[in-house]
């Protein structure tokens, strides 16, 4: 078949079609905006309408009249670039962990059997308990902060890993073992196209969790960061602040999960699932 014949075999797509594509696209994301937005606004009504004082739980005008003021005094970004860099340390070092010693466990029994009852007993350890831990063993500076960041994350990494290796179809193994596929051209032919959709989600969870335990991280003796930032409003008797640092751990936590998942699109391309499907409708 010529080349002249496949382009003639595509189907053609009009300049409409493609305008309606790129604006479903674009609306996508902002349709994830709907409902925070109509929480927000019904709030806001609620207050200026009395039926609520807001002194608990103040109006979103007020949280964001807090922001523009920690903004525009230098706070909000010392407090957001100290957290930043926390989480980005704390999951660099766990995800390398988590996945190194996931795929040692799901390839290798004898490594799982030795290895992996202790990492679950040690996963059930809550995560306030290593707090004291850690300040006796490496003080109440940055290192404690991104090793108990490192643990959160490691957790859902490992698990994700060893889990992914675990259920690879046998039959698929077996037909690379047919082809004489040597040990790491299994791994890159296979086991890894195999495990990567499982991956990207162990990496999601892994992310999230970082963003809890900067709190519980940020509680060791920090005089910056987000988590500092809700102490004091705790302390202070401030809900808009405290409100106000929720509000930008939401955003950086989404803002962050939202480029794990662009950067792992071209790698998950092949996929045939029933979700990319229905999104495209």
């Amino acid at each position: 078949m010529t080349s002249e014949t496949i382009e003639a075999a595509k189907p053609e797509v009009s300049p409409s079609e493609v305008a309606t594509s790129h604006r479903r696209h674009y609306a996508r994301p902002l349709l994830g905006l709907l409902l925070p937005l109509i929480v927000a606004l019904a709030w806001e009504i609620i207050v200026r309408l009395g039926l609520s004082n807001g002194r608990l739980v103040p109006p979103p005008s007020k949280v964001f009249a807090t922001l523009a003021e920690l903004a525009e005094s230098g706070e909000l970004l010392r407090h957001i670039t100290a957290t930043m860099a926390r989480v980005t340390a704390g999951f660099g070092f766990g995800v390398i962990a988590g996945t190194v010693l996931g795929a040692i466990t799901g390839y290798w029994a004898l490594a799982r059997r030795l290895f992996d009852p202790t990492i679950q007993a040690l996963r059930a350890i809550p995560s306030l308990a290593w707090v004291p831990l850690f300040i006796l063993w490496l003080g109440i500076f940055e290192t404690s902060k991104i090793a108990l960041i490192a643990i959160g994350v490691f957790f859902p990494v490992y698990l994700g890993v060893m889990g992914a290796i675990l259920s690879v179809d046998r039959k698929i193994v077996e037909v690379g073992r047919a082809f004489r596929l040597s040990g790491p051209a299994m791994i890159r032919r296979i086991l890894l196209p195999a495990v990567l959709p499982a991956y990207v989600v162990a990496l999601r969870v892994g992310l999230g969790l970082g963003w809890m335990f900067v709190v519980a991280a940020e509680l060791i003796g920090a005089s910056e960061g987000l988590g500092y930032l809700l102490l004091d409003g705790q302390q202070l008797g401030k809900p808009a602040q405290i409100l106000a640092a929720i509000v930008i751990f939401a955003i950086l936590g989404k803002a962050t999960d939202w480029l794990i998942e662009i950067v792992a699109a071209p790698f998950l391309r092949w996929q045939d699932a029933f979700s990319r499907k229905s999104g495209d409708a």
